[in-house]
């Protein structure tokens, strides 16, 4: 079963986030908008100096969705990091899995994208395998728990600005919006609580900034690329990721059932790659559309 290149670009920033995750959970010592400001003033550079090399404006001119992006992003971004530092690592990234659930209802009414009867059960099975792998935990205060759902919730909103910026805006500049956002934010909080990284810190702080850069911009070419239903749940694979480098990092250990979690995880992502495969084949040719990059 060959894979779109939505998909493939989806498959690389799901790796490339679980990274950025590690990196984020190995600076639990330093304030969440600390970290977001490093990774932000390494974004804004990189952005602006590829934006500058394939001279492509930075600004853009799609300002309403470019701006709720990274108002939306940045909002779901904080209330992450913050969960990521509070909760197990396994725990946050399982929450955080919500998003493509609110990314896939929210679409239908704000890019009007019909989700089929079938990919809901492919997400819920996918997210019931994801439950399977972490279980319960009770070790989740509630109120983290909530801004762990406002998160997801936040994302979903932002996924769905970058679904209709799509053929209107350079992937590059929907990037560059979000640390454009947040860098004032960030700076503005770490006036008032600031530890000064040491060591190893700065290693860390320089790879969450190159791994996050590179999954934003996968991320972001995978949702112009594709419909949100079809490239929302390989999401889900992340749990694979967090699952074992959870365990090479920081020693977290899980259940034999498990590997069940793991495999509904596995035939929800399938299944629903297969089906909007075969959806794609059987539609109709549409007329081709000018792309204004």
């Amino acid at each position: 079963m060959p894979l779109t290149r939505g998909a493939r670009y989806m498959l690389l920033s799901t790796l490339l986030f679980a990274l950025m995750n590690v990196c984020v959970k190995l600076l639990t010592h330093l304030p969440p908008l600390e970290i977001i400001l490093f990774r932000s003033i390494m974004s804004v550079v990189l952005s602006y100096m590829m934006l500058r090399a394939l001279r492509i404006r930075p600004w853009g001119s799609n300002h309403f969705y470019l701006i709720a992006r990274g108002i939306t992003g940045v909002l779901s971004l904080i209330l992450y990091y913050f969960t990521l530092q509070k909760m197990p690592l396994a725990t946050a990234v399982t929450i955080q899995y919500l998003a493509p659930i609110f990314t896939a209802v929210l679409g239908i009414f704000i890019v009007k994208e019909k989700v089929q009867p079938w990919q809901w059960l492919f997400f819920l099975l996918s997210f019931l395998g994801v439950l399977i792998v972490e279980g319960v935990d009770t070790r989740v205060d509630p109120l983290y728990l909530a801004l762990g759902v406002a998160s997801a919730l936040f994302a979903g909103f932002s996924y769905n600005s970058i679904r209709k910026l799509k053929g209107k805006e350079d992937p590059l500049v929907v990037v560059f919006y979000m640390p454009l956002v947040a860098l004032p934010i960030a700076a503005g909080a770490c006036l008032f609580e600031w530890v000064p990284p040491r060591g190893q810190d700065w290693f860390w702080l320089g790879l969450t900034g190159l791994f996050t850069q590179g999954a934003q911009l996968c991320m972001t070419k995978a949702y112009q690329a594709e419909k949100l239903s079809s490239v929302a749940n390989l999401n889900y694979l992340g749990i694979l990721y967090a699952v074992g480098l959870g365990l090479i990092f920081f020693q977290e250990t899980f259940p034999v059932a498990s590997y069940l979690g793991m495999a509904l995880v596995l035939v929800g992502v399938v299944l629903n790659t297969w089906y909007t495969s075969r959806q794609a084949k059987a539609a109709p040719v549409a007329p081709t559309e000018e792309v204004v990059a």
